[in-house]
């Protein structure tokens, strides 16, 4: 089911008013709390088998496998001595953590990865492998949740959450629809306490969380569907257009990507207010970013986070250890950092797809982090851009663009289909034909239009927890411009598209 359909248009208003209907009901709190999540449990399942309901089975396993893990974990199976001690170390807290990490990880990659790796066998031996293929869909979402499921028997390992016996509210916490196919990816120790909760109706949260799911559904339909127009004419003909065309693609391909994936998210956290939980952000502002480093600060948080924190962190992260026979110490840790940020890049590129053009797009922005890790800057900006005031300086300005170039150059890395077309791609835009009159379709000036007043909005509203929330204007003022939203979001409704983010 998706966020921009007329379904989930249906779906949501029932499922909030059957939730806090089970709320307000006179009955035990504790009880209340048990069908309210087993209400959620549902009404995600539901959201979830709305496009294929056997991967219910998938989502379910993974679940039901992290939630044991979880217990065997805390509590491991006692053995009598006499089945020795290597027995007691296989059934140790970490085999369980390791067992679940390996189960997870491999149902990933029969799923996302078999085929590739298969096909890339064939192609590199030159024999025929398309009877190894298995040829499966793949599952909404997996990426998401499986990462989801991994973190909570991490932390429990690590002991920095309690292992829940819950099972209703565990599985809830893994398919919580807003965020459940495309995140933020959320962590059990923020999200899985609020499901072992009481929660209360607040109007300001709802109310709040409605001005975000605008704001969402604005950045999606009427800016990242409108850009899609333009970026996928031009790419299904990239080799005969002008230079200055392929420009003018790449950039709105931008902000198609931005309003796409960000819209979601401010769907996803907008919809989770309405029913009392609180959702990490995913997105800050990240093209207004003076750095490549800030803006991986700023873009999808909730995956960078997560690969920080497990994967970055327990390689030695930005502070190695360092062993005491070397001697040059700053050398060895500058070397460290580097391979550090190697992995957690080139995993990024892979968690995204399987595809030669991703692992090139982390490995791509690898290379600008060498400058600023080799120079120590790579935390030199974690504040807002122009912090206290209105506009940027020159110079922030300058820092800005050239970030932006960055990483516009690295979105036709990721768009395309494979290395020759990125490569193809970004040689047209090398012609001399880069300085003509691009090619001009229906709607183009619309869609400048619109993509200009996200930025605006987004610009002036940058400190916020979203750049909606319409606190400083008075409320005749805030009704006009919901109803603008929703007459635009209106207006372009029929041309909706799948989120982009579905894929991974």
């Amino acid at each position: 089911m998706l966020f921009n359909s007329i379904e989930f248009a249906f779906f949501l208003p029932i499922v909030f008013l059957i939730y806090w209907a089970i709320g307000y009901a006179h009955i035990n709190e504790n009880t209340k709390l048990r069908l309210q999540n087993a209400f959620v449990l549902i009404a995600s399942y539901v959201f979830y088998g709305w496009w294929d309901w056997r991967f219910l089975l998938l989502i379910a396993f993974t679940s039901f496998c992290s939630w044991g893990s979880g217990l065997l974990i805390a509590s491991p199976p006692a053995l009598s001595h006499r089945e020795g001690a290597n027995k007691q170390r296989m059934l140790s807290p970490k085999f369980w953590m390791v067992a679940n990490i390996v189960l997870n990880l491999g149902i990933l990659a029969v799923f996302k990865y078999y085929d590739f790796f298969v096909s890339e066998f064939g192609q590199l031996f030159g024999i025929s492998t398309d009877s190894l293929l298995l040829r499966i869909i793949l599952p909404v979402g997996i990426s998401f949740y499986t990462f989801q499921a991994l973190s909570y028997s991490i932390d429990v390992y690590r002991q920095k959450i309690e292992p829940t016996k819950d099972i209703i509210a565990f599985f809830a916490f893994i398919a919580f629809f807003p965020q459940l196919v495309a995140g933020p990816i959320e962590r059990a120790t923020n999200l899985l306490p609020q499901f072992l909760q009481n929660r209360k109706f607040s109007y300001d949260q709802a109310t709040d969380g409605m001005r975000q799911i605008l704001w969402g559904l604005f950045k999606k339909i009427v800016v990242a569907d409108n850009c899609a127009t333009y970026v996928d004419q031009v790419w299904a003909t990239y080799d005969t257009q002008t230079g200055s065309t392929l420009l003018l693609a790449a950039i709105l391909f931008t902000f198609q990507i931005y309003g796409d994936f960000s819209g979601y998210s401010d769907i996803a956290i907008g919809t989770a207010k309405l029913f009392g939980i609180k959702l990490m952000r995913n997105f800050n502002n990240p093209y207004f970013s003076r750095d490549i480093a800030e803006f991986w600060r700023r873009w999808h948080i909730s995956l960078t986070t997560w690969f920080r924190d497990y994967v970055y962190i327990p390689l030695g992260g930005s502070r190695p250890e360092i062993p005491a026979n070397i001697q040059n110490p700053d050398r060895y840790k500058k070397l460290i950092i580097i391979r550090n940020t190697f992995v957690i890049f080139l995993l990024s590129g892979f968690w995204h797809g399987a595809n030669w053009t991703f692992i090139a797009w982390g490995a791509y922005h690898v290379l600008l982090f060498l400058p600023l890790i080799l120079l120590g800057k790579n935390r030199k900006y974690t504040n807002q851009v122009a912090e206290g005031r209105l506009f940027p300086t020159w110079k922030e300005c300058g820092q800005i663009l050239l970030t932006f170039a960055f990483v516009v150059l690295g979105w036709i890395i990721f768009r395309a289909q494979s290395i020759t077309q990125a490569w193809e791609y970004v040689c047209g835009l090398g012609a001399t034909s880069i300085f003509s009159i691009p090619m001009i379709i229906s709607g183009l000036k619309r869609t400048l239009f619109f993509t200009a007043i996200m930025l605006i909005v987004e610009w002036f509203d940058r400190g916020k927890e979203h750049p909606f929330c319409l606190f400083n204007i008075p409320q005749w003022a805030r009704i006009c411009v919901i109803y603008i939203l929703v007459l635009c979001m209106l207006e372009f409704a029929g041309n909706s598209q799948s989120f982009i983010y579905f894929q991974f």
